[in-house]
């Protein structure tokens, strides 16, 4: 059996199928971003919730893993050398799984690095702008009177939102006709801009015909449907 005691965290979180990926999660923009991947790619895994609530995130078991505190993070029993291995940050769980299973990203150098340059645009500014939206429209910055903070999120998550419609004029996905990392990577975080923040009329998000049609597109994968509620 494999034996994944070096990671404290598996003692808070004790792994029924250590065998498989330890996903440490919660259905938030960036933790669906795993979640849809190992759903896509096929990948056996075990989800254990990180609940905002507990604070588990905070925990020395959670920290031992992810110093920075954030989820999603993983143990692979089966990484690098074949020994177990711990990642956390989304963006580059993302990465690692597509090369350990040579899914959805290209294979040939040009093309990976473009689907590279599409998930570093998501992490650098699609994340943090939308984020930053929701905070000041659904929680507590929209009590704030000044509304400037929240005028200049909108205004640059629109304009990021024109830099995606633009991409995907012509296309499917962002590489053309291959689904990839850089659509998993935003689809997330579309679906919480519109849907949980409530954010979408705000945005102007009707004016983005392009990415409305791809992420229509992208709901109607039943990995990413399973994706978007896992942990329950």
């Amino acid at each position: 059996m494999t034996d994944l005691s070096d990671f404290p965290i598996t003692r808070r979180w004790p792994a029924a199928h250590p065998d498989r990926l330890q996903l440490y999660s919660l259905p938030t923009p960036n933790g669906v971003k795993v979640s849809i991947m190992l759903e896509e790619i096929g990948l056996p895994y075990e989800v254990h919730k990180i609940d905002f609530a507990s604070d588990d995130q905070k925990s020395d078991a959670f920290l031992s893993l992810n110093p920075n505190g954030k989820i999603p993070a993983i143990v692979d029993p089966d990484g690098p050398g074949g020994e177990p291995f711990g990642l956390f940050e989304s963006g580059a769980i993302l990465l690692y799984l597509a090369d350990k299973t040579g899914q959805l990203v290209p294979a040939d150098p040009a093309g990976r690095w473009r689907a590279i340059q599409w998930v570093m645009f998501q992490m650098g500014g699609v994340g943090p702008m939308f984020g930053q939206v929701g905070f000041f429209h659904k929680f507590a910055g929209k009590d704030y009177e000044d509304k400037r903070p929240r005028d200049r999120y909108v205004a640059e998550a629109a304009r990021l939102l024109g830099v995606m419609d633009a991409a995907l004029a012509g296309k499917d996905w962002f590489l053309g006709h291959d689904y990839s990392i850089a659509d998993v990577s935003m689809l997330g975080w579309v679906n919480g801009l519109t849907g949980f923040y409530g954010a979408g009329e705000l945005v102007g998000f009707e004016r983005f015909a392009n990415v409305a049609k791809w992420f229509e597109r992208g709901l109607a994968r039943p990995a990413v449907q399973r994706g978007l509620k896992i942990p329950g």
